[in-house]
């Protein structure tokens, strides 16, 4: 079985009966307060300062996304050169941190940012539903390395852990770091609509966590619910407690759902006042989304000048 380097929870992991113990000993989470401090967050007023770095800053953090049947190599190239360049006209704005793709886009994303900073992240694991042997799903993850992949988005496989099978979704998500190498970042998507609980919820995180998650995920983005203020900062609060008891620092990427610049900044205090500053950075926090860019730089625009820009400022994915 693949391991992940040792930390002060490695025992936990050591056979199935201990890492139940140690998934349902966790505290339970109180819905209700959980669902206050995250409404309450959302209501800090933000300064035009402060609100121009935010957003800013939220653009960085964006993986800029496309995920569907009828993505085409220009759809692609495309989007890779938005995200170099986000707005044409404003050289200031930042690149965004990432595009997202399907792995047989990976090489035309990664020749459409050549030369930036911009990274090439794949959704893998037979994304969405992730209903498929492991054979076919390493085979899925080592073509979109090969391919040029830096990041790799895994889906967990959902039945097993509402099974009790925690072991199973532990060594898939090992055999997937595996399967990663040392050239791609590990994100490992929960389906939290799917979870069913905020326990849940949690338990998925320590469970990605110790198997070696660099990022853990909300959602695909393709179900009814993606990520919700509560849903995110009880991960925030996760990937805390984490490095707190390990010393490892795990990234967050709320996914789906996110559109508006008003979100974003939501969520970006909810980083602030629960993980700290430490994730305030596109290494350690970032936004799945495909239509939020257009909403970030349509306000930057409106911050600058004053006014809106034309329905034309901005492409249409």
């Amino acid at each position: 079985m693949p391991t992940t380097a040792p930390h002060a929870l490695s025992d936990v992991t050591a056979s199935d009966s201990t890492l139940r113990r140690f998934l349902h000993g966790l505290p339970g989470v109180d819905a209700v307060g959980l669902e206050a401090r995250a409404a309450s967050l959302g209501t800090r007023s933000i300064k035009t300062t402060a609100k121009a770095f935010a957003i800013d800053l939220a653009i960085s953090m964006v993986d800029l996304t496309t995920l569907e049947g009828a993505d085409t190599p220009g759809k692609v190239r495309a989007l890779g050169a938005k995200a170099v360049r986000p707005d044409p006209t404003d050289r200031s704005a930042p690149a965004t941190a990432a595009v997202c793709v399907y792995p047989d886009m990976v090489a035309t994303a990664k020749e459409a940012v050549a030369g930036s900073t911009v990274k090439v992240a794949s959704v893998a694991t037979a994304f969405p539903a992730g209903r498929a042997p492991i054979s076919v799903k390493l085979a899925d993850v080592r073509e979109a390395v090969a391919a040029g992949a830096d990041e790799i988005d895994m889906v967990i496989d959902r039945g097993a852990f509402l099974a009790g099978n925690y072991m199973k979704v532990y060594d898939e998500i090992t055999a997937v770091k595996e399967a990663c190498g040392t050239d791609a970042r590990l994100k490992v998507i929960f389906e939290t609509g799917e979870l069913s609980t905020y326990d849940n919820i949690r338990r998925a995180s320590w469970l990605g966590m110790l198997a070696g998650a660099e990022f853990i995920k909300t959602s695909t983005g393709k179900v009814a619910v993606n990520a919700t203020p509560a849903n995110t900062l009880l991960m925030l609060e996760a990937v805390r407690d984490f490095r707190a008891q390990t010393g490892i620092q795990v990234g967050v990427k709320p996914a789906g759902g996110i559109r508006t610049s008003k979100d974003a900044i939501k969520f970006l205090v909810l980083v602030n006042e629960t993980a700290g500053e430490d994730w305030l950075d596109n290494h350690w926090f970032r936004f799945g989304a495909s239509s939020l860019l257009n909403d970030l730089l349509l306000q930057r625009q409106k911050l600058a000048t004053g006014r809106y820009s034309g329905p034309d400022y901005v492409t249409v994915d």
